[in-house]
């Protein structure tokens, strides 16, 4: 597998991000506190933020000349090794910065390919990283891969006056062909044992990285499901055979999704991503006690649209309710009420008014309000049991 970003582990960090007219400032610092828990999740130590206002990122590099020169300065006098941009960069755009800076440079997409490859266990999950680590890495060859050539032989396979390069060129070539080959022949066992469950009742945990899902999942299956504070704690779909009372379902934690999660890397993990194609019935969990939960949704929602799941039944489960704070407001002050002076007994009321599907607030850490998401489920599943099963109603 590309080590993408080598001898990660406890290096100091520069967060860097561009607020534009339809980004304003407040929003990318709060993206940069996400892209600073990203850095934390690869090992990194973020220690400083930069931003500016501009219009759009500058083509050539990224920020302006005179922005980024600041940035050299302190990278400079601090020693900092990697300086870490919230945007995916162009190769050129690469290059030109890292002239300057004097460190290593990594994007966005770069970090996230980084944490999956840390976070990969199983050899389905390996290839599927490897592959959309290969196909970001194909277009940024200079000064990023070399001898490369070293990893194959044999007579005539460099021809005369050939670049090394072009020869690390038609190596990774070969190496995404060979993963994808890999893939499809994963993808017909992923299917083949989907098809062997379609007879049950099939329940997925969706939602954005760290929201609780896999808290959830051993909650609900009691199980024994890896659950960390880190983004990307799970990466393979894990899926277990639940019985509630006389129903059995099968229940599904997949991958948690991400703003700006880097196409390579949805097209990779498809097999991953049928199982919640496949689903019968959505629980999408939100970290309640999010600053962002809302724009979070969002996000899921559109990756769900994305990838032809927008239409399945969902559910909503407020997850973190023991971790949500707010603060009352004072009975003499008459300007609306802002989101931290809004309680959880006043969310319930507005989300339930919003949205048409039914949502339980929730704590996986607690238990609080797991008997209602148990009932609500054992109701939903039994509705899909009897339409799989119509000979089987004595048993409800």
């Amino acid at each position: 597998m590309p080590n993408l970003a080598p001898n990660f582990t406890n290096e100091t960090a520069v967060l860097i991000a561009v607020a534009t007219p339809s980004i304003p400032f407040e929003k990318v610092n709060e993206y940069l506190d996400e892209l600073a828990f990203l850095t934390d999740t690869a090992g990194g130590i973020a220690v400083r933020k930069f931003i500016q206002n501009l219009p759009y990122p500058d083509p050539r590099t990224y920020l302006g000349s005179g922005k980024l020169e600041e940035v050299g300065r302190y990278i400079d006098e601090n020693k900092i090794q990697i300086a870490v941009f919230d945007d995916e960069l162009s190769p050129s755009q690469t290059r030109n910065i890292e002239e300057v800076l004097k460190c290593r440079v990594i994007d966005r997409t770069r970090l996230i390919l980084d944490i999956f490859s840390k976070r990969a266990q199983t050899a389905h999950a390996k290839v599927q990283v490897e592959l959309a680590q290969y196909q970001y890495l194909l277009p940024r060859l200079t000064r990023m891969w070399t001898h490369l050539e070293k990893q194959r032989g044999g007579i005539g396979m460099r021809g005369p006056g050939e670049k090394e390069i072009e020869t690390d060129r038609r190596i990774i070539r070969d190496r995404i062909a060979l993963l994808k080959e890999k893939l499809q022949d994963i993808d017909r066992q992923k299917f083949t044992q989907r098809s062997n469950r379609e007879k049950f009742v099939r329940v997925a945990l969706v939602g954005y990285t760290n929201v609780g899902k896999s808290t959830l999942m051993n909650l609900i299956s009691k199980s024994e499901v890896f659950a960390e504070n880190k983004l990307f704690a799970t990466l393979d779909t894990t899926v277990r055979k639940v019985v509630f009372e006389n129903l059995p379902f099968l229940l599904s934690d997949t991958v948690g999704f991400i703003r700006k999660l880097p196409h390579g890397l949805v097209e990779s993990f498809k097999s991953t991503l049928d199982e919640i194609r496949e689903t019968d019935i959505l629980l999408h969990v939100v970290d309640i006690s999010h600053p962002d939960f809302e724009e979070q949704i969002q996000v899921v929602n559109q990756t769900l649209q994305e990838i032809d799941a927008g239409d399945k039944q969902m559910f909503y489960l407020f997850n973190k309710i023991d971790n949500y704070t707010w603060v009352e407001k004072d009975p003499d002050d008459l300007t609306p009420k802002e989101k931290h002076n809004i309680s959880i007994d006043e969310l319930t009321e507005t989300w339930m008014a919003k949205m048409n599907q039914k949502s339980i607030f929730i704590s996986a850490k607690t238990k609080e309000n797991y008997e209602a998401l148990r009932a609500l489920l054992y109701e939903e599943i039994k509705k899909m049991h009897i339409q799989i099963y119509p000979y089987n109603n004595f048993l409800y």
